[in-house]
């Protein structure tokens, strides 16, 4: 059974090989915005073209993984009660990812499968592995694991087997060693890594960060492997469909154990918040926790796009927005949320925390604005209903509205992240 003890001083990780992800990670939300507002028109056509698979791997690996890679990376002692095992692996796994994923999503924009999309894809491998093999050492030197930690664990298994195929896939292009295109191949790859490495991660992690920053007493570690299971088994059954019986209707029972999940996990932080001690919840909470709400639209969606594939065999708009809903909504809204509940802390734990008995300190959330996120909080959600709305009616207008209001979120998202980033204290 994996259990903690309460009372081990929780371990922190050096802010240096934190912060860097989540600067690259800012800066991969803002070139996504950009290349969204410029390129808007495209979610017209065809989900598999050029701009579309570059905006998508620019919004999963440079926004999505750089970030949670970076947050693990600083979570992952906590959860374990144990340091880091390296610090030179955890600076190894940035460099060799922040190296190939704008080779990979340069690759897709022009459309060439040859050397900068392969060695995009090997970098970003190497990076998983270095990663991962990290994180299995951290917790082979522990005396103490939890639940939460074999989320994080079993995620970065499903996220290594997510990029290996993806490498794949790429090869295939030119040597066609497959059986078949890698088109074909292209919803294994997608939904391994959405709720393989995104969903059980977050909720792996989002389930211990919740009742802590409500400061809520809410345990229930049988949920939680109740819910570990389900994702888990759902996944295994949604391969096995894929790769050897086929048959579209089966993929109810995956997607209906990832939903029955989601429920859980929605039930989890609905008790958290009804058993908070902090009555008064902050935006960035709020934001967080309409991320969780919103985790049931893509299951909604996949649903439907398993019966449209029974009637008609085709559901491109329905894929299109499957795969917007997913990274600009559901996962952006998450990291927009508790980027500003765990990167100020991680500032102050560097800049104030050796002072902080002899001198009087400001709060970490007095280190970024409060204005600059809540005006982005404000264009946010009617720029993701907007271009969802263009998505659906096919509107061009409406995917130009949408992308601007989304291109100015990563404005002032990146605003705050830099304030943060290059905070100075002011001490005689």
């Amino acid at each position: 059974m994996f259990t903690a003890n309460a009372h081990t001083p929780a371990k922190t990780t050096s802010p240096s090989a934190v912060t860097p992800f989540y600067g690259y990670a800012a800066i991969s939300f803002l070139v996504a915005g950009v290349l969204l507002f410029a390129y808007s028109s495209s979610f017209n056509g065809h989900y598999f073209q050029p701009k579309i698979l570059a905006i998508t791997h620019i919004m999963a690996l440079g926004w999505g993984v750089m970030i949670i890679l970076g947050a693990s990376h600083q979570l992952v002692p906590v959860l374990i009660e144990s340091s880091l095992f390296s610090i030179a692996l955890a600076r190894l796994s940035f460099f060799l990812a922040a190296t190939g994923i704008p080779l990979l999503a340069y690759g897709f924009f022009i459309f060439s499968m040859g050397w900068e999309a392969q060695w995009g894809g090997i970098l970003i491998n190497s990076a998983i592995i270095v990663y991962l093999v990290n994180l299995l050492l951290s917790m082979q030197k522990s005396k103490s694991n939890n639940v939460h930690a074999l989320f994080v664990l079993t995620a970065a298994c499903w996220l290594l087997l997510t990029t290996l195929i993806g490498l794949l896939l790429v090869y295939n292009f030119s040597r066609d060693f497959l059986s078949m295109d890698s088109l074909h191949y292209l919803p294994l790859h997608a939904n391994i890594g959405i709720a393989g490495w995104f969903l059980l991660l977050v909720i792996g992690v989002g389930t211990r960060l919740i009742p802590m920053f409500l400061i809520s007493k809410y345990q229930r570690p049988g949920l939680l492997w109740s819910i570990y299971l389900l994702i888990n088994g759902g996944l295994i059954g949604f391969v096995l469909n894929f790769l050897y019986l086929r048959q579209p209707g089966f993929y109810l029972l995956p997607a209906t154990a990832v939903g029955l999940s989601l429920v859980l996990m929605a039930y989890y932080c609905y008790q958290s918040y009804r058993m908070r001690l902090r009555k008064k919840v902050d935006e960035q909470m709020k934001i967080s926790l309409l991320a969780v709400a919103m985790m049931i639209l893509p299951v909604i969606l996949l649903i439907v796009i398993i019966g449209a594939m029974q009637v008609s065999g085709s559901s491109n708009t329905l894929a299109l927005l499957y795969g917007f809903v997913i990274f600009f909504g559901w996962l952006t809204a998450i990291i927009l949320g508790m980027t500003f509940k765990t990167l100020p802390f991680i500032i102050w734990n560097k800049t104030h925390h050796l002072f902080a008995a002899n001198e009087k300190t400001p709060s970490p959330k007095d280190l970024f604005s409060a204005k600059i996120f809540t005006a982005m909080g404000i264009v946010y959600l009617p720029g993701f209903v907007l271009f969802c709305a263009g998505i659906a009616l096919a509107n061009t207008a409406l995917l130009r509205s949408g992308s601007a209001l989304i291109l100015l979120t990563a404005i002032l998202y990146n605003w705050n992240v830099m304030k943060l980033i290059r905070y100075k204290p002011k001490r005689p």
